[in-house]
């Protein structure tokens, strides 16, 4: 992993104003890395950052499935997804997916602001940083009977 990560930025409806909030007080940090977010939430942190995002498809439209395979073919460092733990989601599936993934790859994941605040102010966010896969050869290897 490079020292200017691939960050993906995602956010519930009721938690995408603090996930704006977030960007804009770690504006200068998030200079340095590449940004990519679900649809509406790519725009409006393009417009309250001033800094290009590259924005998948909304989140329920398959955002959050198209992060998730970006991630699993090695396209994505760090995964931001603030979610509301208050609200049921029609495409919840598909965000469990993407958290399995995230956890599958080994990649840094914050759900929250202060886990996002830790995470963005780690020394290892702003250096290279050998991410340890797990050996799945077992798995992929096995024969289904």
């Amino acid at each position: 992993m490079k020292a200017s990560k691939r960050i993906a930025l995602v956010a519930h409806d009721h938690k995408k104003k603090e996930l704006v909030e977030w960007a804009v007080y770690n504006k200068q940090i998030l200079k340095e890395h590449a940004l990519y977010a679900t649809g509406t939430t790519g725009r409006m942190l393009e417009e309250a950052l001033g800094q290009d995002v590259h924005c998948f498809l909304s989140g329920p439209l398959g955002g959050d499935q198209q992060i998730g395979a970006a991630i699993a073919e090695g396209k994505m460092d760090v995964l931001i997804f603030f979610w509301d733990p208050m609200e049921a989601q029609p495409h919840d599936p598909d965000i469990k997916a993407l958290l399995r993934v995230a956890a599958t790859w080994n990649i840094p994941v914050a759900c929250d602001r202060s886990t996002a605040d830790f995470l963005l102010t780690s020394p290892l966010m702003h250096a290279e940083y050998e991410t340890l896969l797990p050996d799945y050869s077992v798995y992929t290897k096995r024969k289904i009977q």
